[in-house]
């Protein structure tokens, strides 16, 4: 099937971008058809085991040691506190458990309780993401090992864009990364975070850099722009909704296989936003009450939009869908951007 290409050119980008947006949605919506069912959801609950202090410079991130956002650091959480929000994360029907931990990279002492959290969630029967920063080829190679199902890692937004948002480590550290991830066979998610002030041309370099990979990432976060006080993106103009949900198709059309992730920014979004997204081909969302850091929609609105939109919720084991079964009620918390 030629749909799943590597070689997209930012002409070809560009004339989708130029649609009109009931040709884009259609478009969007029959490739989604062709790979998933369209009525299906996949959930993933994320913690931060791991909060603060981060030594990086990323302009988005309440984490970052240098802003003042008024948020407490805390030191890696106990592996049993994991566990426990873990199982609550299960019983509340995600089928996903992400663990968060700001750091440039993960010091080999550190990486053995990560590894311990992976193979506990995993125990339970769930899928197993982690974003903790760079990784070396040893830390990479001991993740698989552990039976680590995803990394994450964002590329945050085109190459050009990208200096003028964070200066402390390369585009090219965030492709070895990645390269690392795929090279020792996890899962990739990688995807980017839109409305830092970066242009439609920045979207398309973006999504071109994350769909010429030789494979796709297998989930593609889409963010939205949370601007948090004290962080110099704080202030930035609002994004136009419509053309979030442009970007949103165009990754569909672009990785028809992938997974594309309605990430960070989804507590300011409305109901009917939500829905543009989920029909632009949007199939995964973070759920529960936090998100990293950044507040999002309560687990009982998001069951209620569901139930409004008709949408099933993926059971990852063996692709039935299954309700969710309880309220969110545990602490999930860290920067929302996932990256």
């Amino acid at each position: 099937m030629q749909e799943i290409r590597q070689n997209w050119q930012r002409t070809e980008i560009e004339a989708l971008f130029a649609l009109p947006m009931n040709d884009l949605l259609f478009q969007a919506q029959t490739m989604h058809r062709k790979y998933f069912d369209a009525n299906e959801v996949q959930v993933s609950t994320l913690l931060s085991i791991k909060t603060g202090a981060c030594p990086e410079d990323c302009g988005y991130c309440p984490q970052s040691a240098r802003y003042d956002t008024g948020l407490e650091r805390e030191r890696l959480l106990p592996v049993d506190e994991v566990m426990a929000a873990a199982r609550a994360a299960k019983e509340a029907g995600s089928s996903r458990f992400c663990m968060g931990a700001a750091w440039r990279s993960p010091k080999d002492k550190d990486l053995e309780q990560v590894v311990d959290m992976v193979k506990g969630v995993k125990e339970m029967g769930m899928e197993t993401c982690l974003t903790l920063g760079m990784l070396s080829d040893q830390q990479t190679t001991r993740l698989k090992e552990a039976g680590l199902d995803y990394y994450n890692h964002n590329l945050d937004t085109s190459p050009e864009f990208y200096g003028s948002v964070i200066s402390t480590r390369t585009y090219q550290d965030r492709l070895d990364t990645l390269q690392r991830v795929r090279d020792a066979d996890i899962n990739v998610c990688s995807g980017g975070i839109l409305g830092m002030g970066e242009q439609q041309s920045d979207r398309i370099g973006l999504l071109q850099q994350l769909a010429n990979m030789e494979k796709h990432p297998e989930s593609v976060p889409i963010n939205m722009l949370v601007q948090v006080e004290g962080t110099p993106l704080a202030g930035s103009e609002q994004m136009d909704h419509l053309e979030f949900v442009r970007a949103i198709a165009v990754a569909r059309i672009m990785m028809p296989a992938s997974y594309v992730r309605l990430s960070a920014g989804r507590e300011e979004m409305s109901d009917e936003l939500q829905a543009m997204c989920f029909f632009a081909g949007a199939n995964s969302v973070f759920y529960g009450e936090k998100l990293l850091t950044t507040s999002n929609p309560g687990a009982n609105h998001d069951k209620a939009l569901f139930k409004r939109l008709g949408i099933n919720i993926m059971n990852s084991d063996d692709g039935m869908t299954s309700e969710v079964k309880s309220d969110f009620t545990y602490k999930a918390c860290s920067s929302g951007h996932h990256h």
